[in-house]
């Protein structure tokens, strides 16, 4: 009976081990595969008022069933968190990747300016000239025809 109890007992430490149930937050109750947000609010609630020996003790719990306990005994990470790790990793590419393109097309813009405002030049400059020889003529035409 006393070696039984000791393996229950070195079971149940070995089980705690990674994690807590009885101070887990609820962002580490929400990590293991089965618990989202309400049964990680319906832990926190229950271990108020009783205290949690071992997973089985979650069996107690509403909604918590032995599919859930043994994801906590195997300590399961859940499928949630890997696939949110993985959601922020190529989120925060994608928007690596549009700054890039933005910054990009930034500096084409500035460049296209620049090169307009060249242009604009250009032809100010070319529409100046042109201007002052139709009135060069006017006067000499004017003069001439004194």
């Amino acid at each position: 009976m006393k070696k039984l109890l000791i393996t229950l007992f070195a079971l149940a430490t070995y089980a705690f081990a990674s994690m807590n149930l009885q101070t887990a937050s609820k962002e580490q109750l929400m990590s293991i595969s089965g618990i989202g947000a309400k049964k990680a609010e319906a832990i926190m609630k229950y271990r108020k008022t009783h205290k949690i020996k071992n997973a089985n003790d979650l069996l107690k719990i509403k909604g918590i069933g032995k599919g859930i306990v043994s994801n906590v005994k195997g300590n399961v990470k859940g499928k949630k968190l890997k696939n949110m790790k993985q959601k922020a990793k190529s989120k925060k590419k994608s928007l690596t990747n549009k700054k890039d393109k933005m910054n990009k097309k930034a500096n084409k813009a500035k460049n296209m300016k620049s090169k307009m405002s060249k242009k604009q030049l250009k032809k100010n400059k070319k529409a100046k000239k042109n201007k002052l020889k139709t009135d060069l003529k006017n006067k000499s035409s004017k003069i001439n025809k004194f």
